[in-house]
C-alpha cells in the first residue's frame, strides 16, 4: 500500500467501522469516541486492529493501539505506521 494522506486513512477507517459494525456513516467523526460515541468494545476493537492490518499489510501492536481512544487516533496510528517503512 502506497504511502496514504489521513483524510485517505479516515476513509478506510470509516469503511472499515461501516463494513465491520454497521455503524451509520454519519456518527463517524475524527472526535468520535470508539466506546462510548460508538458502541465498540475491545473485541471489536481488536477486529478493526486485525481489518487495518490486512489493509495496510503492517502489523500491529497491540500497545500502539491501547492509547487510542477516539477514530483520529486510529487515523493517526495508522498514518504513523505506514511511514515506518
Amino acid at each position: 500500500m502506497t504511502e496514504l494522506n489521513q483524510q485517505q486513512v479516515f476513509e478506510q477507517v470509516k469503511q472499515a467501522l461501516v463494513e465491520l459494525f454497521e455503524i451509520d456513516e454519519a456518527d463517524i467523526q475524527p472526535d468520535a469516541h470508539l466506546y462510548q460515541d460508538l458502541d465498540l468494545d475491545s473485541i471489536d476493537a481488536v477486529d478493526l486492529v486485525v481489518h487495518l492490518q490486512k489493509v495496510t499489510g503492517k502489523k500491529i501492536k497491540p500497545e500502539e493501539f491501547k492509547a487510542v481512544r477516539t477514530v483520529n487516533d486510529v487515523v493517526v496510528s495508522v498514518t504513523e505506521l505506514l511511514k515506518d517503512n
